[in-house]
């Protein structure tokens, strides 16, 4: 038996790669130091993967922004504004990821949406008329031969033409066909090159193939993989799909001439049915991901055993995670605050290395009796999660009513119209402003017991004084009090609710050197005490304008914690709403008449396949979010937001939120929701972003005026509200202030073309 993994957490064991990375961008340090941190930090996750016995060692899963944005460039797909920057490689490179203004030279940033259903986000490659793709980058060339050097056993991994293609953006009038060809030519030399290295496996991963696979991108599929695998040059080609199932393609794959093919037998159950109806090829490799790469909680190696016995592959299989240990924190070792029965429960990557040599183990010794078995039996013989008998109860006993907001939208709509006066684009922000350094040692005092609460109480009232009346000054009309006291939108949440649990280490990335550390759900959910209520109430006795009182939606904090698998989502996802509704409530009550429940992961757990959206999705998160807020008067004014996802297949599930507004991240993709916001006839007022708040340039004044003129042009204009795409808690407020400043004077200039000039209606 041999065993694999399909990636590794690349942030470094301590988040060593984030500090590097900002230090470089922020000239604390050279290319070359940080091209040395990228060295020990790689060789450190190699050492960790050969203590561990792993056979099969991935080599190219290393990153310093995004693996699909390396493997654009890998084969130059980067277009040339960023090219005629004349930058090295890696500023260029981090120019496609997070925009550039330097010089008198601003530059945006590549799109960025979420990877398949985590809370990953990846840079979306751009072809255009002018990309002439080839192999010119030596990245993953260079750290092969490094992996050579220390005698580690390379597979190389590189993302898929498939998945590049349908993940990619097309400008110009480009289609994905166009590139076929080329790409077949590509991945031909990449194949040379690397076999030219001596390696023996190489890992090509095509997670897209989880998707729904029409009959033109099959054709797709089979015009690549013909063309790529006809000269493989002698290396063994693994074909990686990873967080679904492989039903529509399923023959197609078999029949090719792959080596390997790797399957996930966790979140793509069905994959072990097509095993056993259709059999899989004797002269190929299975690489069989049966251990869940996402959770960080311990296999059960009984069940892990059954599945591979019902496979029937007694030869010719390898053990592999369901996708790359990206999505777990590094090692639960580093947690020495937890509850000893919550521990013994937990696998990050570095025990999950451990968990696969056991499972080879008990496989390849099932004859025997075996000790590493029986305890893993114990163990899961003996959970004991909390029960809330009560939270249980108000959940069997809900109706349709408690999902149902009365009146209807547009009759609340007038009525708020009336209570607020506001003018035409109203103009806010998402919710956080920046997190600076006194701000993270205020917390970080307060934690250490260097300061009371009262100090650490005061020392934020005056944080949102500040912010108060910085908002007032620049003119904003409807205004939030910061966030200073949160640590992460989930995490603070997670903080005040029972059920939850919480690591001192357990850091996950989002995105580039944007970390975040999910708590973990324990037991049911509820709330004992109010959560914003006070830091809320403190900013709206400040000023005579709007504050909105600011939450985090039910379905986000559940799809950004680790839960439970032993209850369904939507129980959990249930529990957590009835506690925000407390909340929403509470702030009501305290005069709170604008309320905001962010809900960005929305779209993140939908389903891979579109057959299964409402039946085993929306069906529950939407309604979920409608029971947050069913309760409150007409007059109150609910707003939601969503970033950095594909919304426009889901545009009518959105709408079915029954929020009053929503705000869209929309700048960095270039508003292209807005026509599908229009052709959807989407009654929902609406904010689409006009800054890009992940790139650290700051939109002109006429940059912004020029996007506020799209929407009007296209978006009733009652409907329309102006502001970022996403909180600011990780700018800086130089760019911060002077983007929001921006913001607020370019959409003073559209109010006076439309002959407001006093910006009121």
């Amino acid at each position: 038996m041999t065993t694999t993994i399909i990636g590794f957490p690349r942030i470094g064991h301590h988040r060593e790669l984030k500090f590097a990375t900002e230090h470089y961008w922020k000239n604390k340090i050279s290319k070359e130091e940080l091209l040395e941190k990228a060295k020990t930090i790689r060789q450190n996750h190699w050492q960790a993967q050969l203590d561990a016995g792993i056979d099969l060692i991935p080599v190219g899963d290393f990153s310093f922004f995004d693996g699909l944005l390396d493997t654009a460039n890998l084969l130059n797909v980067v277009p040339n504004r960023y090219k005629q920057l004349n930058l090295s490689p890696l500023d260029e490179y981090f120019a496609q990821a997070r925009g550039r203004q330097s010089d008198g030279t601003s530059i945006k940033a590549l799109s960025m949406k979420k990877w398949f259903n985590t809370n990953y986000h990846y840079i979306v490659p751009e072809f255009s008329k002018t990309t002439e793709i080839k192999l010119v980058g030596n990245k993953l060339f260079e750290e092969v031969a490094e992996a050579q050097a220390l005698n580690v056993p390379v597979k190389a991994v590189i993302t898929g033409p498939y998945t590049l293609l349908r993940l990619s953006r097309f400008v110009d009038g480009t289609t994905p066909n166009e590139y076929v060809n080329s790409l077949v030519s590509a991945y031909k030399a990449v194949l040379a090159k690397l076999a030219s290295q001596h390696v023996e496996w190489v890992q090509i991963d095509e997670p897209a193939l989880c998707f729904d696979v029409t009959t033109h991108e099959k054709n797709v599929f089979d015009q690549l993989y013909d063309g790529i695998l006809a000269e493989k040059s002698g290396v063994k080609v693994l074909l990686q799909t990873y967080f679904g199932d492989i039903r529509d393609i399923y023959n197609d794959v078999v029949s090719k001439d792959f080596d390997g093919i790797g399957l996930d037998f966790i979140e793509g159950k069905y994959n072990q049915e097509l095993v056993e109806k259709s059999g899989f090829p004797a002269d190929k490799v299975l690489f069989a991901g049966v251990l869940n790469g996402k959770n960080i909680w311990r296999n059960h190696y009984s069940e892990t055993i059954k599945t591979l016995n019902q496979l029937g592959i007694k030869s010719n299989i390898i053990l592999n995670t369901s996708c790359s240990l990206l999505h777990v924190p590094y090692s639960a070792e580093d947690e020495t605050e937890l509850p000893g029965d919550v521990k013994q429960h937990l696998s990050f990557a570095i025990q999950k290395l451990s968990e696969l040599k056991d499972i080879d183990w008990i496989f390849s010794n099932k004859d025997k009796e075996d000790k590493i078995l029986k305890n893993n039996d114990a163990l899961f013989s003996n959970v004991k999660h909390p029960v809330n008998e009560d939270v249980r109860k108000e959940i069997t006993s809900l109706t349709d009513a408690d999902y149902t907001r009365l009146p209807k939208r547009s009759e609340r709509e007038q009525i708020q119209k009336d209570e607020f006066k506001l003018p035409i684009l109203p103009t806010t922000t998402i919710g956080s402003f920046p997190q600076t350094k006194d701000v993270r040692q205020n917390r970080s005092k307060l934690r250490k017991g260097e300061i009371t609460r009262e100090e650490y109480d005061q020392f934020n009232n005056d944080k949102i004084k500040r912010i108060i009346k910085f908002q007032e000054e620049i003119g904003l009309d409807v205004l939030v009090h910061g966030e200073y006291e949160r640590n992460d939108m989930v995490e603070y949440f997670g903080e005040k609710l029972d059920g939850f649990v919480f690591t001192q280490n357990g850091w996950v990335q989002s995105y580039g050197t944007r970390g975040v550390k999910p708590p973990i759900i324990w037991g049911d959910i509820s709330r004992n005490a109010p959560i914003t209520v006070k830091d809320t109430v403190f900013a709206k006795n400040l000023t005579n304008k709007p504050v909105k009182g600011m939450l985090t939606g039910p379905v986000t904090i559940f799809n950004w914690s680790f839960p439970r698998e032993d209850v369904s989502p939507k129980e959990s996802v249930t529990q957590i709403a009835l506690a925000l509704q407390d909340e929403v409530l509470d702030l009501e009550k305290n005069d709170i008449k604008i309320i905001q429940i962010d809900e960005p992961a929305l779209r993140e757990n939908l389903p891979l396949r579109k057959s299964n959206w409402y039946s085993n999705y929306l069906d529950w998160a939407v309604p979920a979010f409608r029971l947050v807020h069913s309760k409150v008067a007409p007059s109150t004014q609910i707003h939601t937001h969503m970033c950095y996802s594909e919304f426009g297949d889901i545009i009518k599930a959105i709408d079915a939120l029954d929020a009053d507004v929503i705000s869209f991240e929309a700048s960095r993709a270039d508003f292209t929701l807005i026509d599908q916001l229009v052709e959807a006839n989407f009654q929902t007022e609406v904010g689409p972003g006009v800054y890009d708040i992940h790139s650290p340039r700051v939109p002109s004044e006429d940059e912004v005026e020029s996007l506020i003129k799209q929407l009007v042009d296209k978006l009733p204009l009652e409907k329309i509200w102006v502001n970022p795409d996403c909180g600011l808690k990780t700018r800086s407020e130089d760019e911060s202030f002077q983007s929001l400043k921006n913001i607020v004077n370019a959409t003073r200039k559209v109010r006076s073309e439309i002959h407001e000039p006093n910006g009121v209606i």
